[in-house]
């Protein structure tokens, strides 16, 4: 269960105790409050990630994708091929809306390499290990 769903569900509980409006405000301002919190930590967390001399292989996806699905096990094979040659990150648009957002992700899959904090190559869609493995390598 993440951050966010955590957050959630303690201030939905405090606001159906609490019938003071004011009380019930203050908690949703906390609440914002913990949300910007987590995001910048996400962000912060994210970036340090991808500043990596090795290169990093961001997956975004999303569970109601079908070619998603596909290329998890691609990526699997990849890691397995390349094992500390390369990082590979997933991230889950709908949980991750704003970090998305930060890469203009449109559509699902999306994978962007970052290699030393900087995007080297992106491609949205799915492609197979081979090709995968290639960019890898020639961006390392």
């Amino acid at each position: 269960m993440n951050a966010y769903v955590i957050l959630d569900s303690y201030i939905k509980l405090i606001e159906n105790n609490i019938k003071n409006h004011d009380i019930r405000q203050f908690w949703q301002r906390q609440f914002l409050v913990l949300l910007k919190i987590k995001l910048i930590e996400m962000k912060s967390s994210f970036s340090e990630i991808i500043k990596s001399d090795t290169p990093v292989l961001v997956d975004f996806f999303a569970d109601w994708c079908g070619p998603c699905k596909m290329l998890a096990p691609i990526l699997k094979q990849v890691k397995d091929e390349l094992g500390e040659g390369v990082k590979i990150v997933k991230i889950d648009v709908d949980k991750n809306q704003p970090l998305a957002g930060t890469y203009n992700v449109r559509g699902v899959p999306t994978m962007i390499l970052f290699k030393n904090g900087k995007q080297v190559w992106r491609q949205s869609g799915v492609l197979q290990k081979n090709d995968i493995v290639q960019i890898v390598k020639s961006n390392s």
